[in-house]
């Protein structure tokens, strides 16, 4: 389990996480761990013996250390193919941990044949194996999720898993042991030199968090002037802040967020209305907020306090007049039910797909019920253009809680294209057709509800996403399915 685990922190920066994701690292450490455990049986029925399960061990330890060094083979090979994140993700884990997950299933019968050779009941012995095993994945999962990952990093862990396996098999080895500690010691370094060749051993993230590998890039090319870094979580980029201009919006998106609320309420009242942000990142937009409207009222929900550090430290953000709430946003919601806002934004991404519980009519309620009665709902979208079925299907379900509801998009793709939707919702007041900026750079948005409803799917075949039934991956599976989603 403690590798398990590792693995879906490992490959983030590559592959993101998602669903498919973690299906392909339990479904291949799984048919690894089948495989073990069957061809265990037929070798212990064999006769083999203590030193079987030390060569298996050393093998294991042997073989999770060079997951590093393999790694650093695959990674740009697979990239370099193009593959969809599904195909990719599975075809890492099978060559990362399919060999270690074999080797670690083995142990279990062939120690449970040693055992019921010092112990005739078998009943006693077979249930204590079974519920050690459990014990032990119980104990990695929750030191792995809880501590290890965040303190001490993932190719430590793996690092460290290596070495206890190789501790482990020794006492195996009643005889020559000397022998066999100095062959398996000069194994380990001939792989840790070439892992260290290979540059295997340096992270790609600038911060580990339980939530997502953080990584910071100079995007300086990206601006008209002066510096500019971005925040990437795994290996989706959430934000880019600009050094000396706090309030350029260089992604079209969140600047057409900024346009849509000077639009909704007037450049007058914008200067002093509340906001509440689920997701931070790169906090682009609050930052930006608070540089045109110091009287703004700005409340964040961002779960990962790691995320907000690195962009306090490294995307020059200055949080002093912003109230930052490290939980989710909707408990945060659930738990204030006072307060009231003029416009909730939802950016908030689990890689390119969005967490279920924060498109469903349960959560679309209760942003309502915190909005204030002139209040603006904002919310971006990963999605396929044309035909965009998640896309569509909140808007279906928004249309249960809100008059108005409306999709923007800065350019319309001549072809099947990746792209990035922004929705908006009041409770009547209709927006126009097209919104040009008032301020940053001279960009426009064009408003597409109509002919996004027309030409899409028929709305009585998309889903209404609730906290029951909320099939965002299958919405967005042309994306997951295809090249698109890299």
């Amino acid at each position: 389990m403690v590798l398990e685990i590792t693995a879906g922190r490992l490959l983030a920066p590559y592959i993101g996480v998602s669903l498919y994701t973690w299906t392909s690292i339990i479904g291949v450490v799984l048919g690894g761990l089948s495989l073990g455990s069957w061809l265990g049986g037929r070798w212990a029925d064999t006769g083999w013996g203590d030193r079987a399960v030390g060569f298996v061990l050393m093998a294991a330890g042997l073989f999770s250390f060079a997951s590093l060094l393999i790694l650093t083979l695959i990674a740009s090979m697979l990239q370099s193919i193009e593959l969809d994140l599904v195909s990719a993700s599975f075809f890492y884990m099978l060559s990362l941990f399919f060999i270690p997950a074999v080797l670690l299933g083995v142990i279990t019968p062939l120690l449970t044949t040693l055992a019921l050779k010092l112990d005739e009941r078998s009943g006693h012995v077979v249930g204590r194996m079974h519920a050690l095993a459990a014990l032990g994945s119980i104990m990695g999962t929750f030191v792995t999720g809880y501590w290890l990952v965040q303190y001490i990093g993932t190719r430590n862990i793996i690092i460290g898993c290596s070495v206890l396996l190789l501790l482990l098999a020794l006492p195996f080895f009643k005889h020559k042991k000397i022998a066999i500690t100095v062959t398996s010691c000069l194994l380990f370094l001939f792989v840790a030199g070439l892992t260290e060749a290979r540059n295997g051993y340096k992270s790609p993230c600038l911060k580990e968090s339980n939530y997502f590998c953080i990584r910071v890039d100079d995007v300086s090319d990206m601006a008209p002037f002066g510096e500019a870094k971005a925040m990437v979580l795994d290996h989706l980029m959430h934000g880019v802040n600009h050094k000396q201009e706090a309030g350029m919006l260089v992604s079209p998106y969140v600047h057409l967020m900024d346009e849509i609320v000077i639009s909704h309420f007037g450049a007058d009242k914008s200067e002093s209305i509340s906001y509440f942000f689920a997701g931070g990142g790169a906090f682009t937009q609050p930052r930006s907020v608070k540089r045109f409207n110091p009287n703004a009222v700005i409340t964040v929900a961002e779960i990962d306090n790691v995320v907000t550090q690195v962009a306090t430290q490294e995307l020059y953000l200055d949080a002093t007049d912003m109230n930052i709430i490290h939980l989710d946003a909707r408990v945060v919601l659930n738990k204030d039910r006072e307060t009231k806002y003029d416009v909730v934004v939802t950016d908030v991404f689990h890689d390119i797909s969005i967490p279920y519980h924060l498109v469903t009519k349960e959560y679309i309620s209760l942003i309502k019920s915190r909005l204030n009665e002139n209040g603006l709902l904002l919310m971006n979208i990963v999605d396929i253009f044309p035909n965009p079925l998640l896309t569509q299907a909140l808007i279906k379900t928004i249309q249960t809680e809100f008059e108005q509801v409306d999709v923007w998009l800065d350019v319309i793709p001549d072809d099947v294209e990746r792209v990035t939707y922004v929705i908006s919702a009041n409770q009547g007041d209709k927006q126009p057709e097209i919104i040009k900026s008032q301020r940053g750079f001279e960009r426009v948005w064009y408003n597409i509800t109509e002919p996004l409803i027309e030409s899409g799917t028929n709305f009585d075949e998309l889903p209404l996403l609730t906290d029951d039934f909320a099939p965002v991956e299958r919405l967005v599976s042309s994306l997951l399915l295809s090249t698109l989603g890299n």
